[in-house]
């Protein structure tokens, strides 16, 4: 039947265009997708065969029934716990952190995998046209959640922007092709949902499981000062007993045992299970940071730019600035020259750096020129030694939820639940303030003339490119309202 399917689909590639659909870039359609959906009614599809070809060769760990999978589920669970305390029990015996070895290697990850998580629930959003069918309520549910219910702190989308905001992260369109291949499936199967329904089942079903990577990401994020809470959130609702993972093992049997072949159709979930395998993933991006190789890129860019523009006062190791700038390939030995002239001393606290003090600090004549990201990548490689074998001063860095404990009560985060339950039409008096747009939104919804057009005036603006603005996270609150009334 798959391949019924794929030759189908070519099918109508063919009797659109003439030929086939040219496989896009994982890049291009994420970007194309994001920017306009209904622009990439080939591309996508054919992307998305081009993945699940490729995902044929990965294994797949999933049982062979059905109802072997709850258990299964709850066994993977428990070994994934068991891991993790063996893992805390390392650390307190003085085992290192097993992911970052600095607070930029962490920013790194963060910003390396921001295409996926900037796109997160993505692959749900189709289910939403199928609100009248019970059938499709567990995937509908956790689209959903993964929306937070329009609200912004429960909307993941939304914190992770925060995120990446908050230690200057947001700059990560450049990132290489393997970074947006998660996120592109994601997207494709948001538009493409009803052609790839199987797939969408067996990917909902692998990307819900909760892997040991995230209990530890989150534990040491929160070690070197920075919010987990987006990761420790996922730890919470993608639970086996009644979270994500468990609502997705419901969908598969209640879509299965209508399919009029269940066999073809279980073999195109574990198609869709085995693509959550594909391009980058947590650990191949954590693997991948080189610290003065990310200095080196960064200082290459800025090169760039910055080349003609310093005066020939100042001069490193007889050459000026804009000497050594004038070719990127010069940065490793424009560093070693700054380091032998003393502007940067490594192994030191990074305030004794004449070169940082010109990017931070009063008066500072570089100020701006580096994002907070790249100020930490270069405060981590100043005070790493030239010898690898030597301890960096590092210091002791306050974890985030110590940080949170020590600030008063105006500025701890106790508002993420604080959010009473609002009626589906706000009433306010006549001259109350507030958005337009969502004002004109309330209004439309409440002339309609029932529950069927209104969720199918809500459920664009659900859609992943908007979902976390103002309007979308309305229009979120409005469609979990209406789907139980």
């Amino acid at each position: 039947m798959t391949s019924m399917f794929v030759a189908a689909s070519q099918d109508r590639a063919m009797a659109r265009g003439g030929r086939p659909a040219r496989v896009p870039a994982a890049k291009d359609l994420y970007r194309a997708l994001l920017d306009d959906a209904a622009g990439c009614r080939d591309a996508a599809p054919a992307f998305l065969r081009a993945q699940v070809a490729l995902a044929r060769a990965e294994p797949c760990e999933l049982p062979d029934a059905v109802w072997q999978l709850q258990g299964w589920i709850q066994g993977r669970a428990e070994s994934v716990g068991i891991a993790y305390r063996e893992y805390l029990a390392a650390r307190r015996n003085g085992a290192p952190r097993r992911y970052f070895t600095n607070t930029s290697h962490a920013l790194y990850f963060l910003r390396g995998v921001a295409p996926t998580k900037l796109v997160d629930g993505a692959w749900l959003y189709g289910t939403l046209a199928r609100w009248d069918d019970p059938d499709f309520h567990p995937l509908i549910k956790t689209c959903l959640e993964e929306l937070g219910d329009g609200v912004p702190d429960k909307n993941h989308v939304t914190l992770y922007r925060r995120l990446l905001a908050a230690h200057g992260c947001e700059d990560w369109e450049t990132l290489p092709e393997d970074r947006f291949v998660q996120g592109a499936i994601q997207l494709a199967l948001a538009h493409h949902g009803d052609d790839f329904l199987p797939e969408l089942v067996g990917y909902n079903l692998g990307y819900e499981q909760l892997p040991l990577h995230l209990l530890i990401t989150s534990y040491e994020l929160n070690e070197l000062g920075i919010d987990p809470y987006y990761f420790t959130l996922h730890v919470t609702v993608d639970n086996a007993g009644s979270g994500h993972a468990h609502k997705a093992v419901r969908a598969l049997s209640n879509l299965m045992a209508r399919a009029s072949d269940p066999a073809a159709f279980f073999a195109r979930v574990l198609d869709g299970y085995r693509l959550n395998d594909l391009g980058a993933c947590t650990t191949s991006v954590i693997g991948a940071f080189d610290l003065e190789a990310e200095l080196v890129e960064i200082l290459g860019a800025k090169a760039a730019i910055g080349r003609n523009m310093h005066s020939d006062y100042c001069r490193v190791a007889g050459r000026t600035v804009n000497d050594w700038l004038a070719d990127p390939r010069q940065v490793p030995a424009f560093l070693a020259a700054l380091e032998d002239a003393g502007w940067i001393r490594r192994g030191e606290d990074v305030e004794r750096s004449r070169f940082w003090r010109l990017i931070e600090g009063e008066r500072a004549e570089m100020f701006g020129v580096f994002s907070g990201y790249e100020r930490q990548v270069l405060r981590d490689w100043s005070v790493t030694p030239r010898d690898a074998a030597a301890t960096a001063r590092t210091g002791r860095v306050l974890s985030h939820r110590a940080r949170q404990r020590a600030l008063d009560g105006v500025m701890r985060h106790g508002a993420r639940g604080g959010h009473a339950e609002r009626g589906l039409i706000r009433h306010r008096a006549g001259d109350a303030r507030g958005d337009p747009a969502l004002h004109r939104l309330e209004e439309r919804v409440a002339a309609t003339r029932g529950k069927r057009e209104a969720m199918a005036m809500l459920a664009p603006l659900m859609a992943p490119s908007v979902h976390h603005t103002a309007i979308g996270l309305m229009a979120t609150r409005m469609y979990s309202q209406l789907l139980d009334a």
